[in-house]
């Protein structure tokens, strides 16, 4: 009877090991996370092909071998790129391995969310150990794939009104989550009155297909309609995204530096020699006016940190129909450039970096985020920069100070209210660069023609945001947005160089001390939503904003102080100007604006984009040394927008587009103090925008023609003032390629010419080409990184940036000559550190960037070396 009993434990025992031994196909094994009230429970999932004799692994016959197959199942598998792929009813997160060991799976589910955590799995993209993104298909909230620790991923699909269905699958490209979101049943009041409610619950569900999130190429964008989940293939116009990745490879310090990777940008130069967020886009200045998450950021003598900076989406011709007219705003102009913050995160996330250079160049960073209650409707997101540095200038040196915490609670599925705020201290030395003389430019870029003792500032930014949202239903939304920030420069001292005397070395100098300050509050309203109208279907936006801009500052007596520009002697005291006096405005600007746009889908590859804007517009300038008014005006401005695009494959799309801007000009200065004429624009566009190599590769060919009337010019008597002339066109061809090419090569290049000409004036000669703008003009930046091998993670990146001749100024006076930038990097990844050397101006060529103020050195041969952590 014993013997009987144990021989039944050992075929008990026996049958255990070979079930326990039997290898697991991922390709026929399926796992349902299902809606109830309990939620997904650790069920083991079942079993739907029974392996036969041949494929079930024989019991262990020594130890040796069950400790082989241990460590094999303990290895560690690295994940190399995550993938979100369209299905019919939702969509697949793919998870591509180098290997074809299979992962283990443990699920679990909290609150909406689904959750798989990978225990033998590494994650391992070239933006680091996560990827996120934000309501890629109706009924689902958010995505994300992180790594939890040193070897275990967690992915999470959060569904909006419920848990998701998740299927697991396997392909030869890895293992692969097949989501089904599961949308609520309540009747939505947005369906037209004769539509049955089963009919409505059978409608196909909408999807953009993201793309890769680590790479350069970003499909969309929310600068250019302001609404989510349009696909840049199907915009009528041409907007370029640099991602995050790329702002990390090429270590950029500025967002002006961004300018190289977008085609017929070049960088503008900042009040006293800051290096801010100006651009000169299509041959014409933003004047320093761009948008921080669509709200107005005024950038002139405030050089924004790109700590907290996610992405720059950069829009090339008029946005007045979205942004106004509005001075704070200049999108009446040619362009605008949105910068994107960084979002708080649902799963922890802590990043540390330094970066230490040339010319004492220090640069540390903190970034961390995650939720603050269990059920993760409160999250936050906290991002602290510090910087110092010398100059290759001489005398010259800066220190500056950024935190930025976000908060985001989720009132429930369908609401939700985010509060930011910056706080960014910048202490600088007034730096105006040469004047624009010849002469100068035989100098060494290092020569510094201010006074040590009399060149400095301190710039105070403040800036404090709530955007709250709410969904009525899964078509309509309601969103307010509240942006209130201040800048202040206290106590600066400056000298600005005037012209050379007749021995061609002695310069004129003119010595300022002021107090200035920016304030600007906004507040945007806006409902959208989508509808059909027959076969045709409908996105539609309607919205109202609210602007108060005012600018406030003063100067001090004139005082001139000469200097020898080949042998300087500084330290000398200046001469007070006879009859000069302190010089001061106070100007305010009210606007309001009413927008409509429509994006209308007529067949399914034939798309129109309609859009207009009516903006009401006073302001105000008194003289703050008399108090008295010195002029008010009000402006009423009408600015449309066309645009179609047809589509005649999946991968191509031809587009045109018509549009109009308008800016008000009160805060120039002019010398006789008359009333400057709001500023026009009109663009024409027509372009073509493809995907190669299945979507991994973008490219927006351009040609595009821009009219400005009553545009601003330096007055060439004196130019602390402006005037207005008569009429500039600039019309061109561009070209932006940006993606991967193969396995770990991403490439973003550009090409661009550009006529810019003065084609109506009293004052400068028509036919003078624009300043600051080069004919031709190229940029290339590309890495690759190894994918295999014992030196997987070890990197290499390169860029060869082409700027043709420059006119300096209006009335054209001298040209500056073509230049070839080149850079380069090496990288490292390894678990969760990163290390990096950038080197930049690599042949240490002398070149220069211009402004039609003054004429700037741009830096020589410059390393920074970063130390980044992730845990």
């Amino acid at each position: 009877m014993k013997q009987q009993k144990l021989s039944t434990w050992i075929w008990l025992f026996t049958a255990v090991s070979v079930l326990g031994a039997l290898p697991v196909r991922a390709s026929v094994v399926k796992v349902t996370a299902v809606q109830h009230k309990i939620g997904v429970t650790n069920a083991p999932a079942p079993i739907k092909d029974i392996p036969r004799l041949s494929e079930i692994q024989r019991p262990y016959t020594s130890v040796k071998d069950w400790v082989a197959q241990q460590t094999q199942q303990n290895q560690v598998i690295q994940v190399t790129r995550v993938r979100l792929s369209q299905t019919a009813n939702g969509l697949e997160v793919i998870l591509e391995t180098s290997t074809s060991d299979k992962l283990q799976i443990t699920i679990k589910s909290e609150g909406n969310s689904f959750i798989a955590d990978i225990p033998n799995a590494q994650l391992r993209l070239t933006s680091g150990g996560f990827f996120r993104q934000q309501k890629p298909v109706t009924g689902i909230t958010e995505i994300t794939v992180t790594n939890i620790d040193a070897n275990s991923i967690r992915v999470t699909a959060m569904g909006e009104a419920s848990i998701p269905k998740v299927e697991l699958d396997d392909s030869n490209e890895g293992l692969i989550f097949v989501i089904t979101p599961v949308i609520s049943s309540t009747p939505q009041t947005d369906k037209p009155s004769n539509e049955k409610p089963s009919e409505s619950a059978q409608e196909p569900i909408e999807l953009v297909v993201t793309g890769e999130q680590e790479g350069y190429n970003v499909p969309d964008a929310t600068t250019a309609t302001r609404t989510d989940n349009i696909p840049l293939r199907d915009i009528p116009q041409s907007i370029q995204v640099i991602p995050r990745q790329v702002i990390e490879d090429r270590n950029v310090v500025r967002l002006s530096e961004l300018a190289d990777n977008v085609s017929g940008v070049q960088p503008e130069r900042g009040y006293g020699g800051l290096s801010s967020l100006g651009f000169r886009v299509r041959g014409f200045l933003t004047n320093f006016e761009t948008l921080r998450n669509g709200f107005p950021d005024y950038g002139y003598f405030s050089p924004r940190d790109v700590a907290n900076i996610e992405r720059v989406e950069i829009l090339k011709g008029p946005a007045a129909v979205l942004y106004g007219g509005s001075p704070t705003q200049y999108a009446g102009g040619s362009g605008v450039v949105n910068s994107i913050t960084k979002k708080p995160l649902s799963q922890p996330y802590y990043n540390g970096n330094v970066t230490y250079g040339s010319y004492n160049f220090l640069r540390p960073t903190l970034d961390i985020s995650g939720p603050l209650t269990n059920d993760k409707s409160v999250l936050y997101r906290l991002n602290v920069a510090y910087e110092s540095a010398d100059s290759f200038r001489d005398f010259v040196e800066y220190d500056s100070f950024l935190i930025s915490p976000v908060l985001e609670w989720k009132i429930s599925s369908r609401t939700k209210l985010t509060f930011e705020y910056e706080h960014q201290k910048y202490n600088y030395t007034f730096d105006n660069g040469f004047p624009i003389e010849p002469e100068v430019l035989k100098l060494p870029r290092s020569r510094f023609l201010g006074e040590p003792n009399f060149a400095n500032g301190e710039v105070t930014f403040n800036s404090f945001t709530y955007n709250f949202e709410h969904q009525f239903s899964n078509n309509w939304k309601f969103r307010q947005g509240f942006n209130i920030l201040n800048a202040n420069l206290n106590d600066a001292k400056q000298v600005s160089p005037g012209s050379l005397q007749d021995d061609r070395r002695t310069l004129n100098r003119s010595f300022y001390a002021s107090d200035e300050e920016h304030e600007n509050i906004t507040l945007q309203n806006e409902i959208s939503g989508k509808f059909s109208t027959g076969p045709i279907r409908h996105n539609f936006l309607f919205g109202v904003d609210l602007a108060r801009n005012l600018f406030n500052y003063i100067f001090a007596p004139d005082q001139e102080l000469s200097i020898d520009i080949y042998d300087p002697q500084y330290g000398g005291t200046p001469t007070p100007v006879e009859g000069a006096s302190p010089f001061g405005r106070k100007i305010v600007s009210e606007n309001v604006g009413v927008f409509v746009q429509d994006s209308i889908e007529l067949l399914p590859n034939l798309k129109l984009l309609l859009g207009g804007r009516l903006d009401f517009n006073d302001y105000s300038t008194k003289d703050r040394v008399k108090g008295e008014t010195l002029n008010e005006q009000s402006n009423t401005r009408f600015s449309p927008r066309v645009g179609i695009v047809y589509q005649p494959s999946d991968t191509t799309s031809l587009y045109f587009n018509w549009s109009n801007g308008f800016s008000p000009q009160f805060q120039a200065r002019s010398r006789t103090e008359e009333e400057f004429e709001p500023q026009t624009t009109e663009q024409f566009e027509v372009g073509v925008k493809q995907n190669f190599l299945n979507n991994k590769l973008f490219v927006t060919l351009a040609f595009f023609q821009i009219t400005k009337q009553n545009v601003l010019t330096p007055d060439p008597v004196d130019d602390l003032f402006n005037i207005q002339t008569g009429e500039q066109r600039s019309r061109g061809i561009e070209l932006d390629i940006a993606g991967e090419i193969l396995p770990g090569w991403k490439v973003i290049a550009n090409y661009a010419y550009i006529d810019g000409t003065v084609t109506k004036d009293n004052v400068i000669p028509v036919g003078d080409r624009l300043f600051g703008v080069p004919e031709h003009s190229a940029g290339l930046w590309t890495t690759y990184e190894l994918q295999g091998g014992s030196l997987r993670g070890l990197g290499f990146g390169g860029g060869l940036y082409f700027v043709g001749e420059q006119e300096v100024d209006l009335p054209n006076t001298f040209k500056l000559a073509s230049y070839v930038r080149a850079d380069a990097s090496i990288f490292y990844r390894r678990q969760n550190y990163r290390f990096a050397v950038n080197f930049k101006n690599i042949s240490n060529i002398k070149y220069y960037e211009v402004d039609g103020y003054s004429i700037d050195p741009a830096p020589p041969f410059t390393v920074l070396g970063t130390v980044s952590l992730e845990f």
